[in-house]
């Protein structure tokens, strides 16, 4: 027979409390779905805050930078050949000439090592001149060999038409008649032969020459390579200018590619400036900059924009349009603005900290009232370091906190206390 199963009076309670609390979760979630999520708030003090008012004005595109006097041109002097400083012609912010000598270096390992290139370049040199000495006496000697065959057949020829007179009247003895018959048909079948090998050897003579003096030209090249690498141990300056860097000690050695000193021509001085990153799909060449000078405006020109980026920013040189000033220095700071485009009127808003958190996405706007300031949806255009573009969510006069927003990033209100 079957019996009932009766559970323990705690196997039932625990059953109903697992079938309860589901139900009560889904209850829950409904209601909050239903009400809408809570405004999350949070009390400020306003004189703590910075407002600033969405205005109908007039956005002014520039980017402003700080920038470092450079020279336009630096020349910098490594070691050709590594050695030893005898002397020092001169010291940092003199001025140079082209062509003097500033350094003196010594290598005695260097100099034994260009003596035996030297003595082997030069056997070579000799060897090919031996060898162009000797094509042309054998160019000769065959020009000769031909003469004498052709010679011998003339005085053949008339030494058989005599002979051959007198043996017919038998005066000259028959056997002297032929020997000279004979000698004759072998002048005559030498010519050919002769002609045809001097044709021969001339043919690879022409050929021959030419690559001879030109290996000899290179072989004197290489003898002047070798004995500049002598001359590279005078370091000399490559052009006028000022010795903006040398610090060497008579005694020390230095390296094969080792710095020596710079030389800065007197060609005049540049810009340098970093850009925030932000920008570099705004910059070009030739954008118009300007720059204070003391009590002076000057105007500039974009140059050159390195499109390479290291720590957010990337670097720009600009140059002067008009006349230079004469008072510049390197290493000189100088603040400047550089123009972007035209000035246009639109919504503008003063810019601040609160960008660098929202990206320009969202911002707390004050209630007309002023007691409270909700977040807001927006969207901006372009901006500077002392305007931002509104292009959408704000309107002329709504004011908009525009200070530091690190406590409200999670923050919906903000309760303002005077």
């Amino acid at each position: 027979m079957d019996h009932p199963v009766v559970l323990p009076w705690w196997r039932r309670r625990w059953i109903n409390v697992a079938l309860t609390v589901p139900a009560l979760i889904g209850v829950l979630v409904a209601l909050m779905s239903w009400l809408g999520p809570a405004a999350r708030s949070v009390r400020a003090e306003q004189e703590r805050l910075s407002i600033a008012t969405v205005s109908d004005d007039v956005y002014r595109d520039f980017i402003p930078f700080r920038a470092t006097v450079v020279p336009l041109e630096t020349i910098y002097l490594d070691a050709l050949e590594g050695g030893r400083v005898e002397h020092v012609h001169v010291q940092p912010g003199d001025a140079v000439t082209i062509g003097q000598q500033l350094i003196e270096l010594s290598n005695t390992e260097l100099e034994l090592t260009v003596l035996d290139r030297e003595a082997r370049l030069i056997e070579s040199i000799v060897q090919l001149q031996a060898y162009q000495t000797q094509l042309e006496q054998n160019h000769l000697n065959n020009q000769k060999a031909l003469a004498e065959i052709d010679y011998n057949i003339a005085r053949l020829t008339r030494s058989s038409q005599r002979r051959g007179n007198l043996a017919e009247r038998g005066v000259e003895s028959r056997e002297n008649f032929d020997a000279v018959q004979d000698e004759l048909r072998y002048a005559q079948t030498l010519r050919p032969l002769q002609e045809r090998s001097n044709e021969q050897q001339n043919a690879l003579r022409v050929q021959q020459l030419p690559q001879i003096a030109a290996q000899l030209d290179k072989l004197h090249q290489d003898v002047e390579i070798t004995r500049s690498k002598l001359d590279a141990l005078n370091v000399r300056a490559p052009a006028a200018g000022r010795m903006t860097a040398i610090d060497l000690k008579v005694g020390e050695n230095r390296n094969r590619g080792a710095r020596l000193g710079e030389i800065t021509p007197a060609t005049g001085f540049k810009l340098t400036a970093e850009v925030d990153e932000y920008y570099l799909n705004r910059l070009r060449n030739d954008q118009i900059a300007t720059v204070e000078t003391g009590t002076t405006h000057r105007q500039l020109r974009v140059t050159r924009v390195y499109p390479r980026v290291e720590n957010g920013v990337f670097r720009v040189d600009l140059a002067f349009i008009d006349a230079m000033p004469s008072d510049l220095l390197p290493g000189q700071t100088q603040q400047g603005k550089i123009a972007l485009g035209g000035d246009s009127r639109t919504l503008v808003l003063p810019t601040g900290p609160f960008l660098q958190h929202t990206g320009g996405n969202w911002a707390f706007v004050v209630s007309e009232d002023g007691r409270t300031a909700e977040r807001r949806a927006i969207k901006i255009g372009r901006r500077n370091i002392e305007q931002v573009e509104i292009l959408s969510g704000l309107r002329a006069g709504e004011r908009v906190i525009v200070s530091d927003y690190t406590r409200f990033e999670r923050i919906d209100r903000i309760e303002l206390d005077r």
